[in-house]
């Protein structure tokens, strides 16, 4: 159940939409998360990651893996196996599922592997030149005043 309401922030702010939606999205998700399949997420450097997410009994024609409004969809689907089976214990599930993860700003994804019953995939965070810190020449007040007076002469 959702105590908060967002609306006087989507009226008093500018630009930050985000911000405000992905809070919305966090005080409206269930309690109960799915927990199928299990998953892990790792951090392989600096600004690269990988998601892992555990996919027995599926092959990778079976998967997807979508990326869209920044939002990354792992999905799987069984193809219908037509020769009929008698299980005595069925531990492994093979049922049909969808995780979604939610990327960040100028997080892409770089590739997918599937192998030993893993998916693997692959992610990279790439900032733009834009926002990078970059250094400010200082210069001497001197030269400041000799380049005014160059151009105030010319």
């Amino acid at each position: 159940m959702r105590n908060f309401d967002l609306a006087p922030l989507y009226r008093a702010t500018v630009g930050f939409d985000q911000l405000a939606d992905m809070m919305d999205r966090v005080f409206t998700n269930e309690v109960n998360q799915p927990s199928y399949p299990p998953y892990n997420i790792e951090k392989t450097a600096e600004n690269s990651y990988r998601i892992t997410v555990a996919v027995a009994g599926f092959a990778a024609a079976d998967l997807g893996v979508e990326v869209k409004d920044r939002e990354l969809v792992v999905s799987a689907r069984k193809a219908d196996d037509e020769t009929p089976r008698t299980y005595l214990h069925r531990g492994i599930a093979t049922r049909a599922f969808e995780r979604k993860f939610h990327l960040a700003d100028h997080v892409k994804v770089t590739g997918a592997t599937h192998a030993d019953g893993m998916l693997h995939i692959d992610l990279v965070r790439e900032i733009p030149e834009a926002l990078k810190p970059r250094r400010i020449e200082i210069a001497n007040g001197d030269t400041v005043e000799a380049k005014a007076i160059e151009t105030a002469e010319a």
